[in-house]
């Protein structure tokens, strides 16, 4: 019998992801960066020491723009005060315009990946804190996946890096409380959109590891037989008292303003431990770890308290590596990357724990369990109290 703790009745199916077509090298990031602030030695001092320590290599944009010349980009400009810079409104049309292809393409991978009609999704979650139109989001691909126009939308909006994480919470509960929902969750973010001209070191953190991409997963009761499926278990939310001014993200007049403070992994190491035990209830630590890269120094910080080995935070650190942090679409990366080298590695089960951080400052945590054929666990009774 499969421990409760780790897999219930619900689980994640399918997934998909997507990438914007123009890639980002980070020595050419701070060429722009170096070119955008060269008259100020303490800022020049401070980026390359951000760039050289953040993990990150490659990303990916939605704005060609990013790939002009040195001292030619429009949102990192040679001139200070540069007109040119785009407004809030300007890098909102984006958002529209270049979120909707990429989410339809993340979509369309998970509902495939899942085996699963799109007539058969009984509830849409979208996820973004990177823009915001209307009708939104979930208007648009109701109408572009042929889902059902009764579905049941719930869009989750600028809720940071952990939104992801919560719309499988969320997902997981829907789905247990009739087995005949099936859930699609989409989230999207246009993070460099909102890149701004480097006039403080806070302003560096956006522009050195914050990247552009798409997620989504379905997440429905496996309970008759699926293949490949992270079960999901117990999991949990916490707002951490007196952290709000550690992540910030506000509306400007040239895109959304994000402050993250260089404390946030000193304040990880003060309540994750406490809060993973409270949710493993007793339970040993498990071998899989999906870990939102909010920054090298959150994986590291977590690493360290939990005395995790390489390999355990190797998909992590792999998709900082290429991808950046995607905010609220990493965690789907990750977890699509670890199922990729389960099912390599031949494996049957195993248990699992997801961890994601954001403004609040806010914690989820879930518990979950891979299996290779949820049908074998069925036939042999290995499952009987979820089948």
């Amino acid at each position: 019998m499969m421990n409760p703790t780790f897999a219930g009745r619900a689980g994640i199916t399918g997934i998909g992801t997507s990438i914007p077509p123009n890639r980002l090298e980070q020595n050419e990031v701070f060429q722009r960066i170096e070119e955008s602030c060269k008259k100020d030695s303490d800022v020049m001092r401070w980026a390359r020491r951000i760039f050289r320590q953040c993990g990150v290599d490659t990303r990916y944009t939605c704005e060609p723009d990013f790939l002009a010349e040195a001292g030619s980009c429009r949102y990192l400009p040679s001139k200070e005060g540069d007109s040119a810079v785009p407004s809030t409104s300007e890098r909102m049309e984006i958002y529209r315009r270049e979120s909707i292809p990429l989410a339809m393409q993340a979509a369309r991978e998970a509902l495939a990946d899942a085996r699963l009609d799109s007539d058969s999704v009984t509830h849409l979650i979208t996820v973004s804190c990177t823009g915001q139109f209307l009708p939104g989001l979930d208007s648009v691909l109701t109408q572009r996946l042929g889902l059902p126009p009764r579905i049941n939308r719930i869009p989750l909006t600028f809720q940071g890096c952990s939104a992801g994480l919560k719309a499988v919470q969320m997902a997981k509960n829907i789905v247990e409380s009739d087995a005949a929902h099936s859930v699609l969750i989409v989230c999207v973010e246009l993070c460099t959109i909102h890149f701004q001209p480097p006039a403080s070191r806070e302003a560096l953190f956006g522009a050195s590891f914050f990247g552009d991409g798409a997620s989504a997963c379905v997440v429905c009761d496996v309970s008759n037989g699926h293949e490949h499926t992270f079960r999901l278990g117990k999991g949990q939310s916490v707002l951490i008292p007196s952290s709000e001014s550690e992540m910030t993200w506000r509306v400007g007049d040239h895109g959304f303003d994000l402050y993250l403070s260089p404390a946030i992994p000193k304040l990880l190491r003060t309540f994750l431990r406490e809060e993973a035990q409270l949710l493993l209830d007793g339970q040993s630590l498990p071998a899989l770890w999906a870990i939102h890269p909010g920054g090298r120094g959150i994986v590291d910080a977590v690493q360290e308290m939990f005395a995790l080995d390489d390999f355990q935070v190797s998909f992590s650190r792999s998709i900082l590596q290429h991808y950046g942090n995607l905010s609220s679409a990493t965690i789907l990366f990750v977890l699509k990357q670890m199922r990729e080298s389960l099912i390599q590695q031949g494996k049957e089960q195993d248990d699992g724990i997801a961890v994601a951080f954001g403004p609040g400052l806010t914690a989820e945590l879930l518990t979950f369990s891979y299996v290779s054929n949820t049908e074998n666990l069925k036939g042999s009774g290995k499952d009987a109290a979820y089948v």
